[in-house]
């Protein structure tokens, strides 16, 4: 089977690049809200609850939650070494970007297309943020 990957422009936020197997919510996330031993969202009815955002690339609509709790997510996560491998975002909002670089979490956003309409759960994506693209391999339909 052929494997279909696109590029995308997006601007940098928090410089770096990681890459890994895509992890999708449009609703908002607290990185509070996550277990830092195992990065497993553990907050009651997210449409991430139960899974894992370690070593993932993260795709979000935005933050939620105040700068304390946000940062402390973010660090208590990078402490245990489950921070995800790059964050693409919607809706860049002050607090989630300053939590961000806290802990120097490669994040982008303004993706030229849709984040949610051209990443889906399980497909590989590579951020570059200081080249400014994403590349996205579709996952195997077999």
């Amino acid at each position: 089977m052929v494997e279909e990957t696109k590029s995308y422009r997006c601007r940098c936020i928090v410089k770096g690049s990681g890459s890994g197997e895509a992890l999708v919510s449009r609703e908002p996330m607290c990185f509070y809200l996550c277990d830092p031993l195992t990065g497993t969202v553990i907050e009651k009815n997210h449409p991430l609850q139960g899974k894992s955002l370690a070593g993932k690339v993260l795709v979000l609509r935005s933050g939620k939650g105040s700068s304390v709790v946000q940062v402390d997510g973010f660090y208590q996560l990078w402490a245990k070494g489950n921070l995800p491998a790059a964050i693409i975002v919607a809706e860049a909002e002050p607090v989630l970007v300053s939590s961000a670089v806290v802990v120097d979490a490669v994040m982008v956003d303004r993706l030229e297309s849709d984040p949610f309409e051209v990443i889906e759960d399980g497909d590989w994506v590579e951020v570059d943020a200081v080249a400014e693209t994403v590349r996205v391999t579709k996952r195997s339909s077999s």
